[in-house]
């Protein structure tokens, strides 16, 4: 089973795209199951939601405090949420932010980073800082767990089929386009 942690603030789509990426692994043949996080969250708060992913049947509903991989989609979390928090060893990492790897805080635990600018993207395309789609597009690209035409396909199915499709697929296609992936090599420390 594989696991992931969205980390965002509210008003920022974390939960919506966890229910994106849930659609287009199923659209794959996948199993998944989206396992969104209700609290106290407010636009701006920090808010978490969840995805499983299996080639067998998920029968787990419950949050996932080891995930495989974490999704940040807000460049600023990090400073106020232990976003790494039960992250496995060689995890992988999603981060939005325009920082080169050097200048991002990454634990001792990530051996897979992928960054994307997503928020500037974000600007771009809806003049709002509302990565969720760009972040998807990130996902696809760094851990390569879900095809680029699988998420526009999920999209193309959902509310956005409507309003705002072609901006939303535009900024899928940017975040997977404009994602750099890096492997993780640490030294032992005797």
């Amino acid at each position: 089973m594989y696991e992931v942690r969205f980390h965002g603030r509210g008003g920022q789509g974390a939960v919506t795209a966890a229910s994106m990426l849930a659609a287009a692994l199923l659209e794959e043949g996948k199993y998944a199951v989206s396992i969104p996080s209700f609290g106290f969250e407010r636009r701006g708060a920090p808010v978490v939601s969840f995805l499983r992913c299996s080639n067998r049947e998920i029968r787990q509903l419950t949050n996932i405090y080891t995930p495989d991989c974490l999704i940040c989609v807000d460049p600023t979390l990090a400073k106020s949420v232990d976003i790494f928090s039960g992250l496995k060893v060689g995890g992988t990492l999603v981060q939005a932010t325009h920082k080169s790897l050097e200048e991002v805080v990454i634990a001792d635990s990530v051996g897979v980073v992928g960054l994307c600018d997503a928020v500037n993207i974000a600007l771009e395309i809806f003049a709002r800082p509302i990565t969720n789609t760009v972040m998807l597009g990130a996902f696809a690209r760094t851990t390569g767990m879900v095809s680029l035409d699988a998420l526009k396909r999920s999209l193309e199915n959902s509310d956005f089929r409507d309003a705002g499709l072609a901006e939303n697929l535009l900024a899928l296609e940017r975040g997977y386009n404009e994602t750099t992936v890096h492997r993780i090599t640490r030294r032992a420390v005797a």
